[in-house]
């Protein structure tokens, strides 16, 4: 009778088992490694080959591979923790405005030290006091833990600072967040006090409750 063969099944190595990590992941930090019983060895290895591409210190992402638009949040955020996504890029997160910002628009205290990146497209705005501090939610993103404010905050953020992104952009977010109900009245005038723009959101509020009035 023949002898039946035995097939040793393939076991990646190092190699591919970083690279299969890197496309799963999007973006891979030098921790995620240990995990996994990767060395940083081979990932040094790799990117010197151009096998892996360095996006900043200390994050990685499969060369060629282009990061989605939350996958670049969770880069920054790693990067600026303390940073809080903001004003467009919060609108797009919320999917609450047509425009779309090159950079990431982010949030960090008006005395603290402005983040020395170059390899992250970066919009730094600098928050102070309750308005800093009021209306952010906390996101999972590839594991790393995301800040963003919440939409109306974000929506009494573009009133605030309406010369930056346009009051046009402001209103359209207005008018999308109140009628995908992704906030109260009451959210957007808390939020609107906690910005200082109550005087000049209260006509586009009213206008917005009243066409839900005749609706």
């Amino acid at each position: 009778m023949p002898t039946k063969r035995h097939i040793r099944k393939h076991r990646p190595g190092a190699r591919e088992r970083l690279l299969t990590l890197a496309q799963r992941r999007g973006i891979l930090r030098p921790r995620d490694l240990e995990p996994q019983r990767l060395s940083r060895e081979t990932l040094r290895r790799l990117t010197a080959a151009g096998e892996i591409e360095r996006r900043g210190r200390g994050l990685y992402i499969a060369a060629g591979a282009a990061l989605s638009e939350h996958e670049m949040f969770a880069a920054v955020s790693a990067r600026v923790p303390h940073g809080v996504v903001c004003l467009l890029s919060a609108l797009r997160f919320h999917e609450l405005t047509t425009q779309n910002p090159s950079e990431v628009w982010l949030a960090i205290d008006r005395k603290a030290r402005a983040p020395a990146e170059r390899e992250l497209p970066l919009r730094i705005v600098r928050f102070s006091g309750k308005a800093r501090l009021k209306g952010i939610e906390e996101h999972d993103i590839d594991g790393v833990k995301v800040h963003i404010y919440n939409p109306a905050k974000t929506v009494a953020d573009c009133f605030k600072y309406r010369r930056k992104i346009g009051t046009d952009v402001a209103l359209e977010a207005l008018r999308d967040c109140w009628r995908s109900k992704r906030s109260t009245m009451d959210e957007l005038w808390r939020y609107a006090a906690v910005c200082r723009v109550t005087n000049v959101m209260r006509p586009y509020l009213e206008a917005v409750a009243a066409e839900e009035g005749r609706a």
